[in-house]
């Protein structure tokens, strides 16, 4: 583990995208030597290790890095079982799988008998953001053993945090018609190309006809820009807009090493990727990085897939809201910040994670079961002043999240709203 983490130290001073704009600001000794301290002991385990890997991550401010550890709890990750969001002093149930005696619109009112403001204090490192709406607050929950919970009723209980095996992930890729004249379009990543194109060929015929849609993103785990693609002429306005942004540069740090890892997982993804949109944007990345191996940061050859940057889009649909959130990030992130290039789109809600300053990871695996991604791409917008890291890409319309998303959806109201089809009542789906 001593070797594995003077690796990551190695990768975050070197191969990482923001290691020029970071110099100095991590303290790997003081990390190295709590480690060596540990093993001594005997007290060095995998999950002791990634927590110590992730508090030396924190130094660089940068979400988009995930050190990933096989073979804790038996080889079955284990989760909270529910998630939560801060309003004021409180932290509100707002999704519940595992953990049968919580249900949505409970609030945890003290944590391991401290106050919310005081954890926040406490762990200010670990929550890191500029707005309460954008902290996640699932790693200092897994921390402590108990919590104080109210019902609605204002009735308070103390229980026992327990630790449950993970759900599997399933993605959804849905289009499904509300009552009237619109659509809702539900996508949770871009990490599958093949099942994107499918839903848009299944639904061809309603994508063309319906005149009004909503496309919600509020959860989005990103994937491949190239994912959403194909629906680009729906969302673009019939005279056209630009999507290249011409004082806007990406600039690859192409070391040996971390080609190496990206030419690896690229052949992964042409052998599991149908589309052949998808498959040509790959084949071009898979090119860049191969002629430019070894060379630093390198601004990549973009133009085959940027020829076409001005797009004209259809009359169909004539007005569009996409509905964005703090939970959707990478290309999740690319995704809102270019429908927002087009007069058709409206983005309501909050302002997305904001991931891309540094982006497109690359991923070292050893064998003992440890895996870090980090980022290899880094945007000029950055020296600027113009980041998005603690930001995000605004919406055109934001509303601030209250515990009253838990009983209506108010995203969804106002995206009616926009739309101008309030007739249309939220709770009346008919899937497609």
């Amino acid at each position: 583990m001593e070797k594995i983490f003077e690796e990551i130290v190695h990768i975050m001073n070197n191969d990482y995208a923001g290691w020029k704009d970071k110099k100095g600001c991590d303290n790997p000794t003081y990390f190295l030597q709590k480690i060596r301290g540990l093993q001594d002991k005997d007290q060095l385990t995998k999950e002791v290790f990634k927590g110590i890997v992730g508090d030396y991550l924190l130094d660089f401010n940068d979400h988009h890095m995930q050190f990933n550890v096989a073979g804790l709890h038996n080889d079955k990750p284990k989760v909270l079982g529910f998630r939560v969001r801060r309003f004021e002093d409180c932290l509100y149930v707002t999704h519940v799988d595992s953990e049968s005696r919580l249900e949505p619109g409970m609030c945890f009112v003290s944590v391991g008998g401290q106050s919310i403001p005081e954890l926040r204090e406490r762990h200010h490192r670990l929550l890191n953001e500029n707005h309460t709406e954008r902290e996640n607050w699932t790693p200092i929950l897994s921390l402590y053993d108990e919590g104080e919970v109210e019902n609605s009723e204002g009735v308070r209980r103390t229980i026992f945090l327990a630790h449950y095996e993970k759900q599997p992930y399933k993605p959804t890729y849905s289009v499904q018609q509300l009552r009237g004249d619109a659509i809702l379009i539900t996508m949770t990543d871009f990490a599958n190309p093949d099942a994107i194109a499918k839903m848009i060929t299944e639904n061809q015929a309603i994508l063309n006809s319906t005149e009004r849609w909503i496309i919600d993103v509020r959860v989005n785990y990103g994937g491949s820009d190239s994912s959403y693609y194909p629906l680009l002429p729906y969302l673009m306005p019939e005279e056209g807009a630009e999507l290249a942004d011409k004082d806007e540069k990406m600039l690859i740090n192409c070391t040996v090493a971390s080609t190496n890892r990206i030419l690896e997982e690229l052949k992964d993804q042409l052998e599991n990727t149908k589309d052949e949109q998808a498959q040509f944007f790959l084949k071009v990345i898979q090119r860049e990085w191969t002629e430019n191996k070894g060379k630093g940061f390198v601004e990549f050859d973009f133009s085959e897939i940027m020829q076409n940057s001005f797009i004209k889009g259809r009359r169909n649909p004539e007005s569009i809201v996409v509905l964005a959130d703090f939970m959707c990030g990478s290309s999740g992130d690319s995704f809102v910040e270019t429908v927002k290039k087009s007069n058709k789109v409206t983005v309501v809600g909050r302002a997305t994670m904001g991931l891309n300053d540094y982006a497109n990871l690359a991923t070292q695996k050893w064998d003992e079961g440890f895996e870090f991604m980090y980022p290899t791409s880094r945007l000029s917008r950055i020296d600027v002043g113009r980041g998005m890291t603690g930001i995000g890409i605004e919406p055109h319309l934001n509303i601030p999240w209250t515990p009253e998303h838990l009983n209506v959806d108010i995203d969804m109201e106002s995206a009616l709203k926009v739309l101008s089809s309030t007739s249309i009542l939220i709770s009346e789906f008919d899937t497609i």
